[in-house]
């Protein structure tokens, strides 16, 4: 009786905790269903009240069941109506001038080449058919006697003869009996009438229609008579037969990549892949989209790019699969091309033969999987190219670079620390400053530029603030500024080949990084384009300050996941979007990240030297015209002696009191600014502050005396700091 209380006790207990519970967190979706049977025996109860006959007696192990099949499955239809991706009413190549006129050069190219190939082979395919003319005139007597004799039937009444089956011998012999008497009937009356119609022609025709009828009739016996191993006419054009990309074909490809869950799904019965859309021609290709298994992302399927081209029976360069943007991870989107990326023809560059450019505006550089061209906005930006050596790099700098030499208001400063002399085409016609090499006085070359090009800047800080708004509503450069000579807004472009030797310098290499920084970051609004390229994207090539503000980002072939993230972003190689997917034919072939839109692959032009000297001469006429054309274009000699030379660490170092271990910031740049003016004048401590990090100097609380003599605690340096980076410096020259 004890327990059997003690029993009722708990079930009580634990009937009032979940009234308790029901109270305090209702929720209308755990209410019974009306055609359930709780619901039936409690019709006047309110949804989501409390029973408490079925709490005290539920089982607490039994499992509970989370989804319903009467609650709503999701969006209303309106909703999803709503939010659904529309397809283009008007296919993309119509409404785009460009790919409309393509394709119809294609098509009048290829009728013009068929109708000339066979026009100069007229007369070998007459001559030919005239000569096989008797052998086809034998040939149509033969044919029509075998017809008329029911020769096709032959066999057949052979094979039941010698089955001895007599029934079905008679059946097929009554058969040709029957064909054999109207078949005759039909030859006969056919060649009286045939007779009878050429014995007229003959004697009333005239003699065009004669000449003309009796080609016909030589022609088309000649025809009958070819071999069927060697046809007179033979095709003008030979059109590759690429595989129609089917559903069967995407499943066996995904099936054979080695993935567990897509392998499980299909040895179950299952596909293994959702499609989301059918399967649809895209330009030059094929293509897929669709859901890949639970827990199967694109980067799975990109990793094995090799083996899918394997399982599609595809060269590597037709097949490209990509992530979805602003889809789940799962959603893959597979392009397959009729050819090679890398081999299939590419139009021609539209600015190689004649045009200018407006840099405000875009323009096109390459072309994707597609065909289609792909544009780039070269203001308001920053931009790094990275990829192993002989995949392109410096071409594709050097076609960046000939689109700024087009438009006659931009400053190009080239640098070629390579030495080999691919941007001599583009920096002797239009730069104003222009280096190539890797010796110690290429390096103050440079770097007196830079310095040069920060006093500028921060020139034009000061211009764009005094500017009115209604001239300068957005406090940048526009194309209106830039034009405006007085102002002296115009573009300036830095290209940098090899930029890695400018931050690993010994000496300089800080004083190139601050300076870089600070025109990746300021830069862009101020009419300033920073262009870097790399063979070597890593932290020290590429420094964090400078790959992490870059807008514009172009990642050619690269070994491993560190420098692809370096030029593309963090997490790009997560997230499926891997340059290390290209192969070694994939000149020029590289992953575009920029222009508001998430990574593409873009081939880009192929301008090689000669045609960049072409270019680039076209664009020092243009600036001849304007007379724009300054600095080392016009042969003037530009040394460090002629820009303020300065060492923010002795500089530091000299006014720093000796007595005291740390000093406020904004105490060491008045003193600067004493020191020397025209440098450091408009610094603020934070510039400072910003100045010392490449030289691994951070900032630290220092307790000093205001000049009102209060105590305070502000950010300072300490000198012992400053010395430390000295000598390491200085032990790395000396090393170098």
């Amino acid at each position: 009786m004890k327990h059997d209380d003690h029993e009722d006790n708990g079930d009580e207990e634990q009937a009032l905790f979940a009234r308790l519970e029901a109270l305090l967190n209702p929720d209308p979706t755990t209410a019974p269903r009306p055609d359930s049977e709780e619901g039936r025996s409690h019709p006047n109860r309110p949804a989501g009240s409390p029973d408490s006959s079925r709490d005290a007696s539920a089982d607490p192990t039994k499992p509970v069941m989370v989804d319903r099949s009467g609650d709503p499955t999701g969006p209303g239809l309106m909703s999803r109506v709503l939010r659904a991706k529309r397809r283009p009413v008007v296919p993309t190549w119509a409404k785009s001038r460009s790919e409309f006129k393509s394709a119809g050069k294609g098509v009048a190219s290829y009728a013009w080449h068929v109708a000339a190939y066979h026009a100069v082979r007229t007369p070998w395919y007459t001559l030919r058919l005239a000569l096989q003319a008797p052998w086809g005139a034998a040939q149509f007597v033969g044919r029509s006697l075998r017809w008329v004799a029911d020769a096709e039937g032959e066999p057949f009444r052979q094979a039941s003869a010698t089955r001895e089956d007599v029934d079905e011998y008679l059946k097929l012999s009554r058969q040709r009996d029957r064909r054999v008497r109207w078949r005759s009937v039909i030859a006969v009356l056919a060649s009286v009438v045939g007779l009878t119609t050429a014995l007229t022609l003959y004697v009333l025709a005239p003699a065009w229609l004669l000449a003309l009828a009796g080609s016909a009739a030589t022609l088309a016996l000649g025809r009958l008579g070819q071999p069927a191993d060697a046809p007179v006419i033979r095709r003008a054009v030979e059109i590759p037969k690429a595989t129609k990309l089917t559903s069967d074909i995407v499943l066996r490809a995904l099936g054979s990549l080695g993935i567990p869950a897509i392998n499980q799904a299909q040895s179950k019965g299952g596909p293994g892949f959702s499609f989301t859309a059918p399967i649809t021609r895209d330009g030059p290709g094929w293509m897929a989209e669709g859901d890949l298994p639970y827990g199967v992302t694109v980067t799975d399927v990109v990793d094995r790019r090799d083996k899918l081209a394997s399982g599609l029976r595809r060269p590597l360069g037709c097949v490209w699969p990509e992530a979805v943007p602003d889809e789940h991870t799962g959603r893959l989107r597979l392009w397959v091309g009729d050819q090679d990326m890398a081999k299939a023809p590419k139009p021609a560059w539209p600015l190689a033969a004649r045009g200018s450019v407006d840099l405000f505006k875009p323009v096109g550089f390459g072309t994707d999987q597609r065909g289609r061209w792909v544009e780039i906005t070269l203001m308001y930006i920053a931009g790094v190219i990275g990829a192993i050596p002989r995949m392109g790099k410096t071409f594709l700098l050097r076609l960046l670079l000939l689109i700024a030499a087009l438009d006659v208001r931009a400053e190009l400063h080239t640098y070629d620390m390579k030495g080999t002399g691919d941007l001599d085409p583009v920096g002797d016609a239009v730069s104003h400053r222009h280096r190539a090499g890797e010796e110690e006085e290429d390096f103050e070359y440079a770097l007196a530029d830079l310095r040069e090009l920060r006093q500028e800047l921060r020139r034009r800080a000061k211009v764009i603030r005094s500017l009115p708004r209604d001239i300068c509503p957005e406090s940048k450069v526009t194309s209106s500024l830039a034009s405006k000579a007085k102002l002296g807004l115009h573009p300036i472009v830095i290209g940098a080949d090899e930029c890695q030797k400018w931050f690993e310098h010994p000496k300089h290499g800080a004083e190139f990084e601050e300076i870089c920084t600070d025109m990746v970051k300021r830069g862009p609004a101020l009419g300033f384009v920073l262009l870097l390229a790399t063979q070597r994207p890593d932290a020290k090539a590429l420094p964090t300050g400078i790959s992490a503000n870059a807008s514009a980002r172009w990642c050619l072939k690269v070994m491993g996941q560190l420098e692809n993230d370096m030029v593309l972003g963090t997490s790009s190689y997560r997230r499926g979007i891997r340059a290390t997917m290209f192969g070694w034919g994939d000149k020029g072939i590289h992953y575009f990240v920029g222009e508001g839109a998430d990574a593409r692959i873009v081939s880009a032009s192929n301008i090689d030297g000669v045609a960049a000297e072409r270019i680039a001469l076209r664009a020092r006429a243009l600036r001849e015209a304007a007379d724009t054309l300054s600095g080392h274009a016009l042969g003037e000699a530009f040394t460090a002696a002629e820009t303020p030379a300065y060492d923010l660490l002795t500089d530091l170092l000299t006014v720093l009191p000796a007595e005291k271990s740390k000093v406020w910031g904004e105490s060491l740049v008045s003193a600067l600014a004493e020191l020397r003016p025209d440098v450091y004048g408009q610094w603020s401590s934070e510039q400072l502050t910003s100045a010392l990090k490449p030289y691994g100097i951070r900032t630290t609380q220092v307790w000093g005396v205001t000049e009102d003599g209060k105590g305070a605690n502000r950010r300072g340096i300490q000198r012992a700091d400053v010395l430390r980076a000295i000598a390491e410096r200085d032990g790395k020259a000396d090393a170098a």
